[in-house]
């Protein structure tokens, strides 16, 4: 047997080295078995022939058995693994963290509501934030930390000297960089087995839903409210959750909307704009250094919980924080039957 063991690593190695698909150097192998086990069959009484090939008929059609039972076993192995519902492929090998990154992980592992699976899924994770700015920074940045394996930014601004108090993400020496190359460049500082996607534009109705089809959960931490009805409508019809954001002063809101699953979507709850004057923005009215940090961690903390469906999230509730006065509550929050994005509006 020892010729047809030299011979299979022979075609086996040369096949490599051509680049010749597997499978073909299996059939080529086999091909040869068969050459042998035909031989041990025309020529049974010939034993030099039998000595020479290294075995008798008996011997290489139990050779021939196993290798058929092995080639079943994995065939089947094959078919289960394809079957196995996305979301329970914890430790698929495309998903599985080297040493260095189960050492970085290792406080999430140890939770029970994560777990090696749960962050399997968070590096499995595409997730697009719209916005690199105050709220933006601390969702990116705790986003890229948590290990969330492809992560999308969008904005169309860039950073300015004002940004710098608030918006953490940026360093002074970026000034007049666009807001998403910067970002990028500060989360995979951090954490360089991220796959940071960098949209330099606005967000807009024409793109959005191109755009989000590409992700599993989007958050938003824009501070347009154009942008945020055109994100609320694209999320709607790409059966995306939505994790959305907002602040102003003092005061932040945080909720999760998934109206695909019955909640309410944005435009139940804000259905049109707010007067001019009644919502100043962060350079009309000022804004805490800190808030938007605040919020936006809350932010990264409910995606990571929708992916790793850990806990319970904001699903139709909005969480509001002052700062000011060192208050949260939470309220609830109820679907517009006359919406026109998700009700019969």
């Amino acid at each position: 047997m020892t010729l047809f063991l030299g011979l299979s690593v022979a075609i086996w190695f040369i096949g490599r080295a051509m680049k010749v698909p597997r499978n073909a150097s299996w059939i080529m192998i086999g091909l040869l078995y068969l050459a042998i086990l035909a031989a041990t069959i025309l020529l049974r009484d010939r034993l030099d022939v039998t000595q020479m090939l290294g075995g008798s008929t008996a011997e290489w059609f139990a050779i021939g058995v196993i290798g058929g039972l092995v080639w079943v076993y994995t065939q089947g192995l094959k078919q289960l693994r394809a079957r196995v519902r996305p979301e329970n492929r914890g430790f698929d090998e495309r998903a599985r963290p080297n040493t260095t990154e189960l050492e970085r992980n290792a406080r999430h592992i140890v939770l029970r509501e994560i777990g090696g699976p749960g962050q399997a899924r968070l590096k499995q994770a595409r997730v697009l934030v719209v916005g690199a700015g105050g709220l933006g920074s601390a969702v990116l940045q705790y986003l890229a930390a948590a290990g969330v394996g492809t992560i999308g930014v969008s904005d169309d601004d860039v950073v300015e000297n004002s940004n710098l108090q608030r918006q953490i993400i940026h360093t002074d020496d970026r000034i007049g960089m666009p807001k998403v190359f910067s970002a990028e460049q500060a989360m995979t500082a951090q954490n360089p087995f991220v796959t940071v996607r960098p949209y330099n534009r606005r967000l807009t109705k024409e793109i959005a839903q191109d755009l989000f089809a590409d992700y599993d959960l989007i958050v938003d931490g824009c501070d347009d409210v154009d942008t945020r009805y055109a994100v609320n409508e694209a999320a709607y019809a790409t059966g995306k959750t939505l994790i959305s954001g907002a602040l102003s002063q003092w005061e932040g809101q945080v909720t999760v909307f998934a109206p695909k699953d019955g909640t309410p979507c944005y435009r139940c709850v804000f259905p049109q704009p707010s007067a001019e004057g009644l919502a100043p923005s962060c350079a009309e009215g000022g804004v805490l250094s800190a808030l938007p940090g605040v919020i936006g961690t809350m932010m990264a903390v409910e995606a990571i919980k929708e992916i790793t469906s850990a806990g319970e999230g904001l699903r139709g509730r909005m969480m509001i924080y002052d700062a000011l006065y060192a208050e949260t509550r939470t309220i609830a929050l109820t679907r517009n039957p006359a919406c026109p994005v998700c009700g019969n509006g």
